[in-house]
């Protein structure tokens, strides 16, 4: 069920600056009865992106190439996979991820799917995409193509466009599909992104674009990668109340990652969620540097950027073989009835990402 797509359309008055009232207007009159969805709710398909610049990745791009293929491969037993790619690129890339993913022509910069692709709401049975205007994490990194996606993939999908009033990614969010969102401070309330707006303003515009109740805010860490801090690397729901915690390996010295997750701790132990119940944290810990097999300074060994997919749940493994296992085991007690299946990504880690950050859940029924 693909289409090919062969461009950006043109800019109409939707495309005006994120925060102009028309902007604003357009998510805001047609708000009510928005609902943005928990990623173990069914998915119609998984969207992903071929990475396609070596001034990027440089001599690591097949490797990073061969990881997400791998993703694909792995995802594509359970659910519909989309993998968009430069025209000039799809051959090569169908060839690697196999005839059980599709591969359509569309112009990309990186594999962040889960940042570039926009944000799925639900209203009145329909699914939108809600576009957040994805700049580069802030103009830290090319972005000509990726800054395009919603509007050129969206239309071959039938999928209305929301252009939002703000700018996001959507490894910035998480939620529990029931109206409660976890977010950091330091990826949005961040003159890089959403410069001049207030935590407060930025909270308001966020329930009215998403449909969400009720907005938890945890620090986060400023300018010390390229997310500022995404939120999909240091907690996730599991269910409504019940989230994981990324925290360093027992030892490790503190630093502003660790220190990051305590405060996030601290705030979701007095917290409560749209509903008014409190949270249940578990602790997800990371594997011992020591052990692992990836390298590199931006390397990101967390378990927590995991992706549920229909039927099961996709998640590193590092190498440290008890981590990996320790790991394994709290999701699949998460999520008893879903295959939990361990991917080796040392290539996208060391690019400071991982399984969720390449992943984009399109919510509905399955594509056959």
């Amino acid at each position: 069920m693909g289409a090919a797509v062969l461009g950006a359309s043109a800019c109409g008055p939707e495309d005006r600056p994120a925060g102009s009232t028309t902007a604003a207007a357009d998510v805001g009159t047609a708000g009510k009865g928005l609902r943005m969805g928990a990623e173990w709710e069914s998915h119609a398909r998984t969207f992903m992106a071929w990475p396609a610049l070596e001034s990027v990745w440089a001599e690591e791009l097949p490797y990073v190439r061969a990881d997400i293929a791998g993703i694909a491969r792995a995802v594509a037993e359970y659910e519909y996979v989309v993998m968009l790619a430069r025209p000039d690129q799809q051959k090569a890339a169908q060839k690697a991820c196999g005839r059980d993913v599709e591969v359509i022509p569309l112009a990309v910069d990186d594999l962040w799917a889960r940042d570039t692709v926009p944000v799925f709401v639900e209203q009145d049975g329909e699914v939108l995409g809600v576009d957040f205007n994805f700049n580069g994490w802030g103009g830290k990194q090319e972005h000509t193509n990726d800054g395009r996606v919603g509007r050129t993939l969206l239309p071959a999908y039938d999928i209305p466009r929301r252009k939002a009033p703000l700018v996001a990614e959507g490894g910035s969010f998480e939620t529990d599909g029931e109206g409660t969102l976890l977010i950091t401070e330091s990826s949005i309330v961040n003159d890089n992104r959403n410069r001049g707006k207030s935590r407060d303003e930025i909270e308001a515009e966020l329930k009215r674009t998403l449909g969400i109740k009720k907005v938890i805010w945890l620090a986060g860490v400023r300018g010390e990668d390229i997310t500022d801090a995404h939120v999909d690397s240091l907690v996730r729901f599991t269910a409504p109340g019940v989230v994981l915690l990324d925290r360093a390996y027992p030892g490790t010295p503190a630093d502003s990652w660790s220190r990051a997750a305590d405060q996030a701790k601290a705030v979701l132990s007095e917290a409560t969620d749209a509903k008014g119940r409190s949270f249940e944290v578990i602790d997800l810990p990371q594997p011992d540097l020591d052990k692992i097999t990836g390298e590199g300074d931006d390397f990101v060994s967390t378990y927590a950027n995991f992706y549920v997919a229909n039927d099961s749940v996709f998640l590193p493994k590092f190498g440290d073989r008890k981590a990996d296992q320790r790991a394994k085991s709290i999701l699949q007690e998460h999520f008893p009835k879903r295959d939990v299946v361990p991917i080796a990504i040392d290539t996208i880690a060391s690019g400071g990402g991982g399984i969720h950050c390449s992943t984009h859940d399109q919510p509905g029924t399955p594509v056959d």
